[in-house]
């Protein structure tokens, strides 16, 4: 009986039961083992099958880690802002609130992800919508002076009018601006498929346009309540140009987090002039930072511009090889030392031991 042929029937059953990480071991042992059998074509077409459906649970289950463990301490925050809104004084209400509200949003989500499965960015574009809506809920309310109240002030030096914030107002504006983010996100995860770059884009883009947004106010003059609708303004632009250009883009996680934090380098830097020359006039102590900042992320997306190209030819064979053979042309490169496993073959089965591998030459023929 064909060994190769048995091992494939084998690793079929277990991957039909859903067991694919054994089935992928015994995929991979038919194409190590029996290289010229005629289930080895079979064998690497299910592996690339298995590969593909592995990954796609992993991210399902990163996401859902992910919502998991936002809902829970969004939960928490529940049962603070919620009796808040609704002037709670008693300290045992609060109690009761951490003490309901966590263990609600853990399971209300679990409950939720139960029903539908989410990538990383899909849960991240509900975790990333309650947070910011929450911000925005909050932001706004300051902007237009819900639940503010004036109140006159008479001393001997005369009477002066106060505008006092309602707490109340706050916290309520903060839940519900929430609530309604979560429910954005829902609405966008359930409709689409977000990727786990395009929502880490979005995210950076809603920051960096919130940072942009006051200091380009700052130096318009504005104040108070206009200085904070214009960062509010501004991350929301920033957060929905981001989104919709994330997919033209192209850039990967890594590629994202390497232009924000060459930005954030920038500003610190800006920082840095600042605290060395010291300008009398604040607007310039502003405008030095968020100059060099925007520097920080043109520089960060041309110095990443190939960042992506070099970790997908981490895959293509030779791509660290000595001596590279690409569209004709030859290039030096500096081979990096791999440890691997060498096939060793002798009387009875082959066996594998440790070894380093070092690559000479490299070609790719298209």
């Amino acid at each position: 009986m064909d060994t190769a042929a048995v091992l494939l029937d084998l690793a079929g059953k277990l991957e039909t039961e859903g067991r694919l990480e054994d089935a992928r071991l015994l995929y991979r042992l038919i194409l190590e083992r029996y290289p010229s059998a005629a289930a080895a074509a079979e064998a690497r077409l299910r592996l690339g099958l298995v590969d593909r459906r592995t990954d796609v649970a992993r991210a399902e289950q990163s996401g859902r880690t992910e919502l998991l463990v936002w809902s829970t301490l969004y939960g928490l925050w529940l049962g603070v802002g919620v009796p808040a809104a609704f002037g709670a004084e008693d300290a045992e209400v609060y109690g009761f609130g951490l003490l309901v509200g966590g263990p609600t949003g853990f399971l209300l989500a679990r409950s939720y992800a139960r029903r539908h499965p989410l990538s990383v960015g899909q849960a991240r574009a509900i975790t990333f919508g309650g947070t910011w809506g929450t911000w925005q809920g909050f932001g706004w309310r300051e902007v237009v002076d819900i639940g503010t109240e004036t109140e006159t002030v008479c001393l001997s030096g005369g009477c002066t009018e106060v505008e006092t914030d309602d707490a109340e107002a706050a916290f309520a504006a903060a839940v519900l601006g929430g609530l309604v983010g979560i429910g954005i996100g829902a609405a966008l995860a359930g409709s689409q498929d977000i990727t786990e770059a395009g929502a880490t884009v979005a995210n950076f883009g809603a920051l960096w346009g919130t940072w942009f947004g006051f200091a380009g106010g700052y130096l318009a003059d504005l104040e108070d309540d206009e200085l904070l609708a214009a960062a509010l303004v501004g991350g929301d632009v920033g957060l929905t140009y981001s989104a919709l250009s994330a997919s033209r883009w192209g850039f990967s996680v890594s590629r994202a987090r390497l232009i924000s934090v060459a930005g954030i380098a920038g500003g610190l830097a800006g920082a840095g002039i600042d605290l060395l020359i010291q300008p009398d006039d604040e607007k310039v102590a502003v405008l030095i930072p968020t100059l060099t900042s925007a520097l920080g992320l043109a520089a960060g997306v041309y110095w990443t511009r190939n960042h992506d190209s070099r970790r997908e030819g981490q895959d293509d064979p030779g791509a660290e090889a000595l001596i590279r053979l690409r569209g004709g042309r030859l290039a030096l490169g500096m081979p990096t030392p791999r440890p691997t496993l060498l096939r060793i073959d002798g009387p009875g089965m082959p066996r594998h031991a440790p070894g380093i591998r070092v690559e000479l030459f490299g070609a790719r023929f298209h």
